[in-house]
C-alpha cells in the first residue's frame, strides 16, 4: 500500500507493473491522519511504501501491525518512522534514493518570490493592475545559511552565482569546510544580525527543534527574509508568526510546517508579507522518478529475500 498520493500519480511511476500479478498495490489519495483509522486500514497489509514523512509510523502504530514486513520509505531517513520499533516488530525498512537539487531550485523560487514581489505582482496584473511594488536585490546582499550539508552546499553555490555574501553556521560547523563551500563561518547570533536572506537547511531531530526561535528571529534586520524549506518545527512558528504581523521582518518563505496538511484555518494561511508552498521542495518529476522506481526495486528485492537500501538493519 502507498500512502499519501495527494496528486493521485504514485502508479504513474517507477513501473509498478513489474510487481507479480498475486499482489494488489494499492495508493491511498487522501491523507490519513487518526491513528485508529490508520490502523484498521493497514491491518492486513504486508507492505508500506511512505511518502517521505506525510504520515508518521510511530510505535503505537507500528505495534499494531502485526502483518507488516516491509516499510519503504522515500529518501533514506524518516524522522517520522520509529526504526527501534519496527526492528522490534521484525519490521524491515528500506530507503530509495532521493534528489537534493529540486528543494534548494524551490527555496531559491521562494527567495526570488519574496524579494521581486511576483505573487502580489501576478495578483496585480490578473486584477487589471500596473507596477504596485518595488523589489529588492540578490547582487550584493548577504545570504545566511542555517545549516551547510548537501542542500546549504549547493545554496551557498547558487547565491555566490547571484553575487551574494553568503555565511553559513550549524552546531558542528566545520570552519575549514565552509571555507572550501565559499561561505564565511559565524556564529549563530551573528549570522541571523548580518543576512538580508536566511535561509534553513538542518536535519530535523529533538536537539535542533526550534533552532530559528524568538531570539534569533529578533536579531534578523527588519529588511531581512526568512525561507525554510527544511522542516517545520524547525522555526518557532508563533515567534515567526508575531514578527510577520508586527512587520519586525521583511517576509518569509514557506515550504513546510509543524502539521502537515497546513490545517485550513492555520494562521500562516493569513500571515501577511508570506508565500507559501505545500511541501513541493522533492515534488518533482525526477525525484518521484527515483522514488518509485526504487520503491518498485525494493518491492521485488524483498521478494525474492534479499532486502535492498535497509535502514534498520
Amino acid at each position: 500500500m502507498l500512502l499519501d498520493d495527494y496528486q493521485g500519480v504514485a502508479l504513474d511511476y517507477g513501473g509498478w507493473d513489474r510487481v507479480p500479478d498475486e499482489w494488489q498495490v494499492v495508493a491511498l489519495e487522501q491523507h490519513i491522519d487518526d491513528a485508529e483509522e490508520l490502523v484498521d486500514v493497514l491491518s492486513d497489509v504486508e507492505i508500506v511504501v511512505a511518502m517521505r514523512e506525510r504520515t508518521p509510523l510511530p510505535a503505537a502504530i507500528l505495534d499494531r501491525l502485526p502483518e507488516l514486513k516491509l516499510l519503504i520509505t522515500t529518501g533514506m531517513g524518516n524522522a517520522s518512522i520509529d526504526f527501534a520499533a519496527a526492528r522490534r516488530n521484525g519490521v524491515v525498512v528500506c530507503g530509495t534514493g532521493i534528489k537534493v537539487a529540486p528543494t534548494a531550485e524551490l527555496s531559491w523560487g521562494l527567495i526570488l518570490a519574496l524579494l521581486r514581489k511576483i505573487p502580489a505582482e501576478d495578483a496585480g496584473m490578473r486584477g487589471g493592475g500596473w507596477q504596485t511594488t518595488i523589489g529588492g536585490d540578490l547582487e550584493g546582499a548577504t545570504l545566511g545559511l542555517v545549516g551547510l550539508g548537501r542542500l546549504g552546499t549547493r545554496m551557498a553555490a547558487i547565491g555566490r552565482a547571484f553575487g551574494m555574501e553568503v555565511l553559513a553556521w550549524s552546531q558542528n560547523l566545520d570552519p575549514a569546510a565552509a571555507r572550501e563551500a565559499r561561505a564565511e563561518p559565524v556564529e549563530k547570533r551573528a549570522l541571523f544580525e548580518r543576512a538580508d536572506v536566511v535561509s534553513v537547511h538542518y536535519k530535523l531531530s529533538e536537539r535542533s527543534r526550534g533552532v530559528v526561535g524568538a531570539a534569533e528571529i529578533a536579531a534578523m534586520k527588519p529588511s531581512a527574509y526568512l525561507v525554510n524549506t527544511s522542516r517545520g518545527p524547525l522555526v518557532d512558528t508563533d515567534a515567526l508568526l508575531a514578527a510577520l504581523e508586527r512587520g519586525a521582518i521583511a517576509g518569509a518563505g514557506i515550504d513546510v510546517y509543524d502539521s502537515e496538511p497546513l490545517p485550513a484555518d492555520h494562521p500562516l494561511r493569513s500571515a501577511p508579507r508570506t508565500v507559501l508552498t505545500p511541501h513541493l521542495g522533492y515534488v518533482t518529476e525526477d525525484t518521484y522518478g527515483t522514488f518509485f522506481r526504487d520503491a518498485v526495486d525494493g518491492v521485488l528485492a524483498y521478494l525474492a529475500g534479499t532486502p535492498v537500501r535497509v535502514v534498520n538493519p
